[in-house]
Order: C-alpha cells, then structure tokens, then sequence
C-alpha cells in the first residue's frame, strides 16, 4: 500500500531545492557514523536515526541482500601521441572513464577533452613518465564516449588490471571535488564496501558504503540471512538525463548476475512471506529486473543485463524494504525511490532532510524506507 499514487510524467516533477553545502565532499569519520532518516511507506511519517539503528529496524527472518562489485580505479590521465613529438607541442592532458569492458582489453570510455581525441589514435598513460598503459580508439561516440583498446607497455609487464592498479584514481562523481581532481588514499578505502568481491563497476553502489562487519554481524544476530548479487555499476550514473519526459528516458544497459544461494534464499523468503531488505538501488533494479525475466516463476541463478528504469507505476514484486542514500534532484535513481515509496512522501522526507541538515549523495547520509 502506498500513500501517493499519482505518477508525473515529467523529470522536473522530481526536483527539489538543494544547498550546495549539504553535499558531502568527505565520508563521515567514521564508516558507520551516517546518520539514517526512516520513511514509513503506509504513513509517510520520518523518523531521525543513525545508521548503526539499522539492525533495530530489521525483523528476524527478514533477507538483506547486498550489490558485492568492487569499485575499479578507472579514472586515468595520460596524453595524445599525434603530433606533439614533431611539433614540440606540449602535449595537453586526457582524462579517461574507463565505463564497461565490451570484451578483452576494450572498453568503453569517457573521454575529456574529447572533440580532437579521433578514431585511430594512440594513448598512453600516464600523462607524464615513460608510459605504462596504451590505448587505440577504435570507436566515436557521442558526449565525449570513446571505445578504446588497451594494452601494456613494453616493458611495464603484461596484466592489465596491475597496471591499472597503480594508475588509476577511484572514479569520485563530479559533485565531490578534490584539489586539482587528485583522489586520496582514503579514497581508495572508503569509496568501496566492505564486501566487495567482484571487480567491475566504475561507481560505488554508496548505500553499501555505510556497512562494517560490526554491524553486519549485528544483522546477522539479529536472525537476518545476508546474501549477494552483483550489478557493476556503468556509464548511467554519470550521464544528466537528457530529456524532459519520463516515458523517453532510456538507461544504459549494466552487467549483473544471480547467485544460485541468493535466487533460492530469495525464494523462500517470498513464499514465507517475509521481507526482502535490499541495499541500495542497484540492488533493486537487480532483482526487479530478475523478478521480469522469471515472469512469475521462482527466480533462478543466472547471469545477464538490465537496462530497466523502475519509475512511478512500478509494481515491485521482490523488494519490500529499501536502505539508501540522498540522489540527485530529478534523477532516475530518486525516481527509483519515488516509485517504491510514493513522490510526495519521498519528496516531504527530502526536504526534512535538507531543513535538518542531511548530508547528501555519495559520502553522504542514508534512508530506510520500510
């Protein structure tokens, strides 16, 4: 049941006030130390919490599931080939967002400054020193997307992800500012879950970001079965939406896959009536994605893609409960939250949070909705 049924078509439907100041630029001092604004969906009421109330607001039986990728450090800089040895130029620095792997050493890409950056040419990386990773763009998009095919460096050994390893930055969203975009070492640490496992997503699932194995112990305790799927975060959470109506927003297509424990669990969960808590919105479009594919069946393990915009009007079949952050205004993933909660409630507890001095977005505070 639901308290807000009316479904606007139109993104600026979902926007809403934000001072600048309340978006964290840091992770709270402690991992744990968010604090966790309760939304009830049958009243609309809040409630102002921390986030290590969470175990309290779980029941024994209920199944948390949680989105395990691992944030890569895919975020390099490097130079242009063409040209400079000739001309004496000083070549200009390339920053590149690796987004997803099309297949061995390819992957799609951001690419900033990218209007001069053309189909065959060669970069290498870093921008200064002798090179490490090259790549040749092997395609053009739009909005600065590139396809480039990587290789190592003679010389520099022969493991692309080592390389990457020691090159890369973590891909911080580009509402947190860092001083010249250098990212930290505590970056690395505190832009990724304590659990994850399996490498792949270029963004951070950031309600995941607030879990220590102190509290999920407590879950546990508490009778919560914990269990896992994977969706590697992509291009869409740094693309704006473009259009002005809901009905023509197409989201690109993300990589997941469901465990067998986790199909099962899930289905035992939902035959006994108990809840599905699931961690973040990734974890939601994952498992609703599932719940089409099975088109009524029990879910079963499996691996695939989901493109799926969950927007108002969206009847959710597996999720009952959902912990998240703060999103952007007029955002697919507010939408998202919209959708399973209600707009005005949703938007009635958003403005709660900026008159109480929330901290948002990536780094920032977080939302039960139960």
């Amino acid at each position: 049941m639901r308290l807000d049924t009316e479904q606007p078509a139109l993104v600026s439907d979902y926007d809403f006030a934000l001072p600048p100041e309340l978006i964290a630029q840091a992770p709270p001092a402690e991992r744990s130390g968010a604090r966790m604004l309760t939304l009830d969906r049958m009243t609309g009421s809040v409630a102002d919490r921390q986030f290590t109330d969470l175990p309290q607001q779980l029941a024994p039986g209920d199944l948390l599931v949680l989105n395990n990728s691992r944030v890569l450090p895919a975020r390099l800089f490097g130079r242009r080939l063409k040209g400079h040895a000739q001309s004496g130029q000083q070549p200009a620095r390339i920053e590149v967002l690796l987004i997803a792997e099309q297949g061995p050493g390819e992957w799609t890409a951001l690419v900033r400054p990218g209007r001069k950056v053309l189909r065959g040419e060669r970069l290498v990386f870093p921008f200064e020193g002798a090179p490490v990773l090259e790549a040749e763009v092997l395609e053009h998009g739009e909005f600065g997307e590139r396809v480039l095919r990587f290789a190592v460096s003679p010389g520099a050994g022969s493991d692309f992800y080592a390389a990457l390893d020691t090159l890369g930055q973590m891909p911080l969203p580009p509402y947190i500012h860092r001083e010249q975009s250098v990212t930290t070492a505590a970056d690395r640490e505190r832009y990724q879950t304590v659990y994850a496992a399996e490498r792949g997503s270029v963004a951070a699932p950031t309600a995941g970001l607030h879990f220590t194995p102190e509290v999920l112990e407590q879950i546990r305790a508490r009778g919560v079965e914990i269990v896992y799927v994977t969706l590697h975060v992509g291009l869409g959470t740094f693309q704006p939406v473009r259009v002005d109506r809901l009905d023509a927003i197409k989201l690109h297509s993300e990589r997941y896959t469901l465990p067998a424990p986790t199909a099962q669990a899930i289905n035992r969960t939902k035959q006994d009536g108990r809840r599905v808590v699931a961690a973040g919105t990734t974890t939601v479009r994952t498992l609703e994605h599932c719940a089409r594919v099975a088109d009524g069946a029990p879910l079963a393990a499996h691996a695939g893609a989901t493109d799926i915009f969950l927007s108002p009007g969206h009847r959710f079949q597996i999720v009952d409960a959902l912990l998240t952050n703060f999103h952007l205004p007029a955002s697919t993933l507010l939408m998202l939250v919209c959708a399973f909660a209600g707009r005005k409630p949703v938007l009635a507890a958003y403005r709660h949070a900026v008159a109480e001095r929330y901290r948002f977005f990536s780094y920032g505070d977080c939302m039960f909705l139960s």
